[in-house]
């Protein structure tokens, strides 16, 4: 689009500057001077005209064009401000605005040149004054190519620094995305080894009873069956996080909703008023779920104590429904200066809730504050 209409505009300038200079020679207008060979001088505001379509993407032979043209018109015995002059204006505004590395520069003697013969050998531009305005026109329109050109140069430094920026914070957010999903990956192997390890006690119990005590026996194997079905659907999620095989953690299982008061404790040590309810029958979570609410819960406390200024209340509210667990963090205090963050607590809470078909919304409050909302799926109990 923008390519398409810097075509229609040489156009459009060609056109006009060919029109004009026409015009000027044939009506005649009153900016020409002199008396000539009319057919002569058309046939060189037409090659003059046609060389400013070449402006843009080579302004030296533009120049040179237009600087032939307007010296021409001594053996043309016209001379045309509009047919010749403005050509050699707009060449000169080109080589400056358009103009690679050395070719503002040289397009500028070449001009100064044809300006000093054009002043010593057309006797039509005799004069003292004449030459001050054909040298401070010339000047101007050079000046202002050099201006556009700076100006273009500075705008395509910034949109260049603006795109690394935004890809910067592109990767930024992806390696965050990265980096949690293996994090939580690590917490997943955690829960799924300990269940293993308890399936594998189990069954070494239930070997050793299987001749004393059948009822017993039944008992422990239903134990082994709901311990491996949660260890199966924890293994699902586990094969869609990335992994990072050098670092397994700890075969021990993880924090969970019952950890909450606790770490609302500490929250309450370090000085964050911190009001906690639970709504609804609380009730036993798959692992990896109950690890999932408590890591949503710690991290926007965490947000809140480090984010919340003059923070009067903060309040964590759980809420147990037949399908479905609610969270929800709120605070009433308002950001830290420099406190910003990266937003990687943000990402890393959405792809907890994400991994279990949760959803989870977090905003600033209408007046102060922040809110943290997260909605996880429960199986029918």
């Amino acid at each position: 689009m923008d390519v398409w209409w810097r075509r229609t505009a040489d156009v459009g300038l060609c056109l006009a500057v060919l029109v004009t200079g026409l015009t000027e020679i044939w009506l005649p207008l009153g900016s020409r001077q002199g008396d000539g060979d009319p057919l002569a001088t058309s046939v060189q505001v037409l090659v003059v005209t046609a060389s400013l379509w070449w402006r843009r993407t080579h302004p030296i032979p533009t120049t040179a064009v237009t600087i032939v043209g307007l010296c021409a018109s001594a053996q043309l015995g016209f001379l045309l401000f509009f047919g010749q002059f403005v050509p050699f204006l707009i060449a000169v505004f080109s080589v400056a605005r358009h103009g690679k590395g050395r070719e503002p520069w040289i397009g500028a003697a070449m001009a100064g040149a044809a300006l000093i013969y054009a002043d010593l050998f057309i006797d039509l531009l005799g004069g003292f004054g004449e030459m001050l305005y054909h040298w401070g026109v010339v000047g101007v329109c050079f000046a202002f190519g050099r201006w556009q050109s700076i100006m273009a140069s500075h705008a395509r430094s910034s949109q260049r620094r603006a795109v690394a920026a935004e890809v910067a914070a592109a990767e930024q957010a992806a390696q965050a995305v990265i980096e949690e999903r293996t994090r939580i990956a690590r917490e997943l192997h955690d829960i799924v080894a300990h269940a293993v390890s308890v399936m594998v006690v189990q069954a070494g119990a239930a070997e050793q009873m299987v001749t004393d005590d059948p009822d017993r026996v039944r008992r422990t194997l239903a134990t082994i069956r709901r311990t491996g079905n949660g260890a199966l659907a924890e293994m699902r999620r586990v094969v869609t996080m990335l992994r990072d095989t050098d670092e397994v953690g700890l075969l021990s299982p993880q924090p969970g909703l019952s950890g909450l008061q606790t770490l609302v404790d500490d929250a309450r040590k370090s000085g964050l008023p911190v009001e906690f309810t639970v709504a609804g029958a609380p009730r036993a979570l798959p692992a990896g779920l109950d690890l999932a609410a408590f890591r949503i819960v710690q991290e926007a406390l965490t947000n809140a104590r480090r984010h919340a200024n003059a923070a009067t209340e903060v309040s964590v509210g759980v809420t147990f429904s037949a399908d479905e667990l609610r969270i929800d963090v709120r605070d009433d205090g308002c950001g830290r200066p420099g406190t910003a963050g990266t937003g990687h607590g943000l990402i890393g809470m959405r792809e907890r809730a994400a991994l279990y078909g949760g959803t989870l919304q977090a905003a600033p409050l209408p007046d102060r504050g922040f809110a943290v909302a997260a909605v996880l799926p429960l199986e029918p109990a």
